[in-house]
């Protein structure tokens, strides 16, 4: 039985339910991550007792299962979108801009599938836009790739951010604290790749890099949704 299936103890003596603790487990995380987050300190948060939390969760689990399911609905659309497209491009940028937010949830992306309310009503509305488009096994690998895309490429994001916090250097900082070392080593001229990337190459923003590979990903999407069958 998950715990969306398992009824809530009545309230009793202070008022205490599945919403109240779920936004408290979610302030801790944003607040210093998922390791701040327990079952003990957010009964302390909430002035009750880590027992009386257990009716309502039986594992820490659990407790993560329902975070990721609340967020999920900063997912959704306002509007429909135009076309698949516009609706997978849209779903990668507020992902990416949920997680921006609540940085824990880049630890917990990727993994089995969210079957709460929302993360089922997010998966209804990604496949639906696929609907028709190829058989549902054409449709299922799309959404795998696309979503192994912006997954990868917001942790990657949210791993520099925390690096960043943990050293207190910049990207720009840090690139002029290790560049005497890596100008050494290319100037070896073992590494004429790199060293070509490093000096031919743009430098653009986080923002801009998954705007790019995210439309590369979708072009190489609607090119197979539109090959013909084998």
């Amino acid at each position: 039985m998950t715990v969306w299936d398992r009824p809530e103890p009545p309230t009793r003596p202070a008022p205490l339910d599945r919403e109240r603790i779920v936004a408290a487990a979610i302030a801790l995380a944003d607040e210093g991550g998922l390791e701040a987050v327990s079952l003990r300190k957010v009964a302390a948060r909430l002035d009750a007792g880590p027992m009386r939390l257990y009716g309502y969760i039986a594992t820490k689990q659990e407790l993560f299962d329902l975070m990721v399911d609340e967020v999920h609905a900063e997912l959704l659309p306002e509007e429909q979108p135009g076309d698949w497209r516009e609706a997978l491009s849209g779903l990668a940028h507020r992902t990416r801009q949920t997680a921006l937010r609540h940085q824990w949830l880049a630890d917990l992306l990727g993994g089995r599938p969210a079957l709460g309310p929302n993360g089922l009503a997010v998966a209804e509305y990604t496949l639906a836009a696929l609907d028709g488009l190829a058989d549902i096994d054409t449709v299922m690998r799309t959404v795998e790739t696309v979503s192994a895309y912006f997954t990868g490429a917001i942790r990657r994001e949210i791993a520099n951010l925390r690096a960043e916090r943990v050293t207190g250097l910049s990207k720009h900082d840090w690139q002029r604290a290790s560049g005497p070392h890596l100008m050494k080593m290319l100037a070896t001229g073992r590494f004429p790749t790199v060293s070509k990337a490093v000096y031919d190459g743009t430098d653009v923003d986080a923002e801009a890099s998954f705007a790019t590979g995210l439309d590369w990903v979708l072009d190489a999407v609607a090119a197979k949704l539109t090959l013909p069958p084998a």
